[in-house]
Order: C-alpha cells, then sequence, then structure tokens
C-alpha cells in the first residue's frame, strides 16, 4: 500500500448489532429492521469480531464474538443436519434450511472459532457444531461451499490435528474442486466453472489453504494458477483493481463486465493473496493484494471511496454512475476482513524482511 493502513472504526459494526445479531441491510447507514438478519452476515461478524483492529478492547470483542456464536447455534437445525439462513426482525425463522453457500460460510467460521477463539470453552462448542453439520457436506454441488467449508476445515485442522473426519472431507472437497478444473479448464479460461461469479478467489484461497494443511503441492499449484489468472481478468484498461461485476454472472466464458462491482470481491482477493504470499513469499501477491483493498479506498473506475475509516461504514458496491450509498451488513463485515487480513498480510512481509536480513 502507498502509505499506512487507515484505522478503521467499529462504530458502524456496532450499529449494525443488537441482541440478535448482524442486520442483513442498511437504509444509508440506518439499519433496516424489515429485512432482519441472515447468517451469512453473522458468521462473517464472527469471523470479523476477532480481529476489529480499531484499538477496540478485548472485552468488547468478546461480546460481540458471543452474539455471533449464539445466532449460528440458534440457527441450527438438528432435524435436517443444516442451518437455517434467514430470520426476521421478530426473530422468526423464515425457513427450515439456508442454501449450501451458507451453510458452507458457517463452517468456515465455526472452524476458525474453534482455532481462535480465546475461550476454550467456545472454542470446543464450535468444533464439536461443525462436526454436526459437517456429514452434510457430502451431498452439496455448490463448488463455492467447497470452498467455503474447506477454509473452515483447514482452520479445524489446525485446532485439533489428526481428526480423520475433517481430513476425510478435506481430501474430498478439495479433490471436487481439482475435477471441477480438469474439467473446465482451457487455454485462456483457467477456472473451476465455465462462468464467473461471487466470492471468486475464495475457490484459489480454499485451494492453497487445502494443499498447505495437506502438504498437496498439485493443489497449491493449482490455487496460485487459478488466482494469477483471476487477478488478470479483475484488472481494468488502467490497471486499477476491477472485480467481477453482477452484470456479468452466469455468462459462459465471457470476461466480465465491470458493473455492479462488490466489496466481497475485494475481501475474498486479498484473502487468497495473504495466503500465496505466506506460500510462495512472491511479493506480486503482497502487492495484488494492497491493489484490491485500495479499491475501497477510491483506486476503482469512478474514483470513489467506498469505505470510511472514521465510522467502519462501508457502500453496497459500486454501479456504472455512483456508489451504492446503503452500508448494509455484507459490505461492512467485507471491508473489516478484507482489513484484517491487509494487516497480518503486513505483519508476514514485516517478518520475512526482518529475517532475510
Amino acid at each position: 500500500m502507498t502509505g499506512p493502513m487507515p484505522r478503521i472504526s467499529s462504530a458502524h459494526f456496532h450499529a449494525m448489532s443488537d441482541g440478535t445479531g448482524l442486520f442483513q441491510h442498511a437504509i444509508l447507514d440506518v439499519p433496516d429492521r424489515a429485512h432482519g438478519y441472515c447468517i451469512d452476515d453473522n458468521a462473517r461478524a464472527l469471523l470479523a469480531s476477532y480481529d476489529l483492529g480499531d484499538g477496540s478492547r478485548e472485552e468488547d470483542s468478546r461480546l460481540m464474538a458471543t452474539t455471533f456464536a449464539s445466532f449460528i447455534q440458534h440457527g441450527w437445525n438438528r432435524d435436517t443436519g443444516r442451518f437455517r439462513n434467514f430470520m426476521a426482525f421478530d426473530r422468526r425463522w423464515l425457513e427450515a434450511q439456508g442454501s449450501e453457500d451458507s451453510h458452507g460460510r458457517t463452517l468456515w467460521a465455526l472452524g476458525v472459532c474453534g482455532r481462535d477463539d480465546p475461550c476454550p470453552v467456545r472454542r470446543a462448542w464450535a468444533l464439536r457444531l461443525m462436526r454436526d453439520g459437517t456429514p452434510v457436506l457430502s451431498t452439496f454441488r455448490s463448488p463455492r461451499a467447497w470452498a467455503f467449508a474447506l477454509l473452515g476445515l483447514c482452520a479445524a485442522d489446525e485446532a485439533v490435528p489428526g481428526d480423520t473426519t475433517v481430513i476425510r472431507m478435506c481430501d474430498r472437497l478439495a479433490g471436487q474442486l481439482m475435477d471441477l478444473l480438469k474439467r473446465e479448464e482451457r487455454a485462456d479460461w483457467i477456472w473451476f466453472e465455465d462462468v464467473l461469479a461471487y466470492d471468486n478467489a475464495r475457490l484459489p484461497q480454499a485451494l492453497i489453504a487445502v494443499g498447505r494443511a495437506r502438504k498437496r503441492q498439485d493443489h497449491i499449484n493449482a490455487g496460485v494458477r487459478t488466482l494469477n489468472w483471476l487477478i488478470e481478468v479483475q484488472t481494468g484498461e488502467h490497471g486499477l483493481f476491477r472485480p467481477v461485476g453482477s452484470h456479468s454472472f452466469g455468462a459462459p466464458h465471457v470476461h466480465p463486465e465491470p458493473f455492479d462491482q462488490q466489496p466481497l470481491e475485494v475481501a475474498a482477493t486479498v484473502a487468497a493473496c495473504r495466503i500465496a504470499y505466506e506460500i510462495t513469499e512472491n511479493p506480486f501477491f503482497l502487492a495484488e493484494a494492497s491493489r484490491a483493498y485500495r479499491w475501497l479506498l477510491g483506486d476503482n473506475d469512478l474514483g470513489i471511496a467506498l469505505l470510511d475509516p472514521d465510522t467502519g461504514r462501508c457502500c453496497d458496491g459500486l454501479h456504472p454512475d455512483r456508489a451504492n450509498a446503503n452500508c448494509g451488513g455484507e459490505s461492512l463485515v467485507s471491508a473489516l476482513l478484507a482489513a484484517a487480513d491487509m494487516r497480518a498480510l503486513e505483519r508476514t512481509a514485516r517478518l520475512s524482511i526482518v529475517v532475510s536480513h
């Protein structure tokens, strides 16, 4: 990055949360109670609560993590072996089970909680609930659900090495991603599917993570190769980061339309570049993480900052002519997660420089 990273306030994070969880949407920066909550955003909020990075007291972080963990626990439907996703403001669940992607994201959060939470009782809770939610993954067909779950499984493997259930599922899901890539990859399309959609960089990130965990260089190589291709695709005419626009979702073998651009892709790209740098020590990935992160601060097609570090508000996206002024839960946690990964990446880079000297 050019200059120091700005410190991001957690004020909007607090404003968007209540005793139930993180609100899904906002009207400008006002929480929109009409759309209630979802487990997708609360799972990501649990991840973000472990590294607020603004000088927040440990007690403050712990209380927020407790709220989001409680939401996840309440979302578990033992009868279906799945997590519910959408909840109304009056705390009514709106479905018996959520999407495959929301289930995968929840397992991701539980795996990280089981590894990183400072409370041993909370870590035990997270790993137990994760084990309960793992068997159904064998029926899933969403590559993104596989990737999200893999990130959680790799974290769980760090927490409790040698768990055969975790290891078998890691090998299974990673193998499925590798099979997709083998089927779809061609000279001009180095990807797992014939389309680009949302949260794209989580797929390479997951393959690199499981390659590191399982000592599979072929998985690492595939993850780095697909990430390199995605970085090229996510570059605009003037060299700025240009995430895959939602207008192009579902178009086979077509390079993406530029709009609408969303902070979700920044968080995914920064995280993927972080693990790629940790594995390869190639400064290219350090630069690419910074390029993606600065999209939030105004280095984008419109030259508009979407993130306000002084409040923590983050706009929901970039339209062809303006930013989306609403500052909902997904964009908020995406900005927080991207900032946390950038801080970790900068620490790794500084350590690497010290060691090399």
